[in-house]
């Protein structure tokens, strides 16, 4: 056993010299490889292998380019990948590495052509394909809103129809994973706040009910009937206006990370905020943002993944950001909680700072058999740092409906 041992210690060792000498030495400063095909294959890899802060480093660089020499390649050709060529290595990928990773792999993509100031076509109001987020439309309302649906995967009737409303900063992609595992049986809508991703930013000031009317003529326009609503922070705040207001609209309700209120201290630093934002943009309460956002474990563990969102926060319309915080610093609906019939999931990050567990313990005190979840080592975005427990939970819950 031990000389068995030893000897696979000893061919590993071997082999892993070997690889790290032929591709880092041998292959990567091979002159048959040109650059552009070098990113395309890295891609591809990191795809496939679900690596997808790699993937989103070498996109980024892949779509910013640089000359081949820059690369070791020996020549000043152009490495840019297009608009184009990205989507051809998604649609090999979804051949050959499923459709989920291509699906992942294109919404990291069109946030970035985004970002990086890509001219992507408007959506009209009939629907677009977008592999990685369902089919997205936009809503014949005013203001328009963005929305992405995905049909049960099994092709049978749903089981129900999960709408995912997002936090405050943030768009549709926030529920990218928990959208994907609940459309295995389910029909998932998602959808932007007015002021916020691809929806229109009217001005100013919102009110809580203004976004809950705003879901509401959204799901009408859809005939979708009774729905589970599933909202974090904003997205849960809108979610119990929306069960007040329009309480026929909602069959279960899941508050995640969210708040009945706050108080006059509490409302003093949202003003704090919308006066930062109206003066600088959303880039000056970005980093604080990741802060309330993430753990600091996270931030060490998942650099990239902070960057990515503290980017997506930094570019979400400052009139939208403004607007809805104002909704949020007036946001009041302790004394009706009562009120909702809707079976209730209450989930809290053991770690949030910005609606900490109290807040969580509260709504679950109030609304009628309400059950409270608090998931650890989860700060504000806690879909994001727990997503296997967060998406446990949901599941567990919506089964329990059935």
């Amino acid at each position: 056993m031990d000389k068995s041992i030893a000897s696979a210690n000893a061919f590993t060792a071997d082999f892993q010299n070997f690889i790290t000498r032929y591709a880092w030495h041998e292959v990567w400063g091979r002159p048959g490889l040109d650059a552009k095909t070098r990113r395309v294959i890295v891609l591809a890899i990191t795809c496939a292998l679900g690596r997808w802060e790699e993937f989103e480093l070498h996109l980024r660089a892949a779509l910013v380019g640089g000359s081949g020499a820059s690369l070791g390649a020996g020549d000043d050709a152009p490495t840019a990948l297009t608009p184009d060529e990205v989507k051809e290595v998604l649609m090999q990928a979804a051949i050959y590495a499923g459709v989920p990773a291509a699906n992942t792999g294109m919404s990291i993509a069109v946030k970035l052509l985004r970002e990086l100031g890509h001219a992507l076509p408007p959506l009209p109001a009939t629907e677009v394909a977008h592999t990685g987020s369902g089919r997205s439309f936009r809503s014949a309302g005013t203001p328009a809103l963005h929305y992405t649906v995905r049909e049960p995967r099994s092709k049978a009737s749903p089981r129900s129809t999960v709408v995912l409303s997002h936090a405050l900063g943030c768009d549709v992609s926030l529920w990218d994973a928990l959208a994907n595992a609940l459309a295995a049986e389910h029909r998932v809508i998602c959808y932007d706040h007015r002021g916020h991703g691809d929806s229109e930013a009217p001005a100013g000031p919102y009110t809580m009910a203004e976004l809950a009317d705003d879901a509401e003529r959204l799901l009408a326009e859809l005939d979708t009937g009774p729905v589970v609503w599933i909202g974090l922070s904003l997205g849960g705040m809108v979610g119990q206006e929306l069960a007040l207001r329009h309480p026929r609209r909602v069959e279960a309700l899941v508050i995640a990370n969210s708040s009945a209120g706050f108080d006059e201290a509490d409302r003093n630093a949202w003003q704090q905020r919308i006066d930062a934002v109206a003066q600088g943009g959303v880039d000056a309460v970005a980093d604080a943002a990741m802060q309330r956002w993430f753990t600091t474990d996270f931030r060490s563990a998942q650099p990239a993944t902070v960057a990515r969102w503290r980017r997506r926060v930094a570019s979400t319309s400052a009139r939208g950001y403004v607007a809805a915080s104002q909704a949020v610093m007036r946001h009041d609906t302790a004394a009706r909680l009562p009120q909702i019939s809707a079976p209730t999931l209450v989930i809290a990050g053991a770690l949030d700072p910005g609606t900490p567990v109290a807040m969580s313990q509260a709504i679950a005190d109030a609304v009628p058999g309400a059950r409270l979840v608090v998931l650890d080592d989860a700060a504000h975005l806690s879909v994001l740092e727990q997503p296997a427990a967060f998406t446990a939970v949901v599941h567990d819950f919506l089964a329990a409906l059935a």
